[in-house]
């Protein structure tokens, strides 16, 4: 893929341009609240058992993806980007912030950088004013002109395709690469940011903490077809229904599934005021989503 070329969001996995738009419109209605009702009342009749096997919890956690990929046929990557490089910069400006922010810097960011040659060239003061809004700023100016001039020295100007290229890179580890790879190069990854880490836990699909080996075990339960959009379906229920603090344990279309129901509000309208994003009838965190997704896009910066 040359670095100019445009690339369509969810191109590389043709699954998610296979679901039905219609159908998930009605899941960010409805939640499935019918399912969570049956959570809570078999959560109150449940009895003492057996420790679950590790056959049956892959089982569990394939079924649980089966669910999330009707739940969100559309889930892609939430940050705005129309080629690999604009991938891989937006990416490393996501950490410690949100995509959102991401989403609304980038543009004027590219518009003055527009390649690795341009980016590699700039003056770092010029640069840090332009992502400030991504915060962490003056460290992020440096991955991003050392990663840059690596491209531009290393690698003829062109993102590499390869993980192990791109872990040379300043400033990327696994996290960005496998984003890279599963969304501009259609190379199969599962991405493990505190989203995904957080749920896989609570499924009990893992009890690793080190990203890593959480990405190892994942890795075992799913064929490898399945890892860019099981990441990109983890991380979407994560940020919508499954929150850190307040999960909405009683809208939750996967509570009957879930090892963990009764962490978070199991009161059905209770449960559906947490809900965010397309799920909560509000705005998404990309200014240019895909044409299948349900939600609103996001306002540019200062649009209020």
């Amino acid at each position: 893929m040359k670095q100019g070329e445009s690339v369509k969001q969810g191109e590389p996995v043709k699954s998610a341009k296979s679901r039905k738009p219609a159908k998930a419109a009605e899941a960010a209605k409805s939640a499935k609240p019918a399912k969570a009702a049956e959570a809570a009342e078999a959560a109150k009749s449940a009895k003492p058992g057996k420790p679950e096997s590790h056959l049956a919890m892959v089982r569990r956690a394939r079924r649980i993806n089966r669910e999330l990929a009707e739940i969100y046929p559309y889930a892609h990557p939430e940050l705005d980007f129309r080629n690999p490089f604009e991938l891989l910069v937006a990416t490393v400006l996501s950490a410690q912030t949100t995509d959102l922010r991401v989403n609304q810097t980038t543009p004027a960011l590219f518009a003055v950088y527009p390649t690795p040659e341009d980016m590699a060239a700039a003056v770092p003061e010029e640069l840090e004013e332009l992502i400030r809004p991504t915060g962490f700023f003056r460290a992020k100016a440096k991955s991003l002109i050392g990663l840059s001039a690596s491209i531009r020295d290393n690698f003829g100007g062109e993102v590499p395709g390869r993980l192990a290229d791109l872990v040379t890179l300043p400033g990327v580890g696994r996290k960005t690469a496998n984003v890279v790879l599963g969304n501009a190069f259609g190379v199969p990854g599962i991405t493990v940011d505190t989203h995904f880490g957080r749920l896989v836990r609570r499924w009990k699909w893992t009890e690793q903490e080190d990203p890593e080996k959480v990405e190892a075990e994942i890795a075992a339960i799913f064929p490898k077809s399945e890892w860019t959009m099981l990441s990109h379906r983890v991380v979407f229920h994560g940020r919508r229904i499954c929150h850190a603090r307040r999960p909405a344990c009683g809208a939750c279309p996967i509570a009957p599934l879930c090892p963990s129901y009764g962490e978070g509000e199991t009161d059905p309208e209770k449960a559906r005021k947490l809900l965010k994003y397309e799920m909560g009838g509000q705005p998404g965190q990309r200014l240019s989503p895909p044409p299948d997704y349900p939600g609103r896009p996001a306002p540019a910066l200062g649009a209020g």
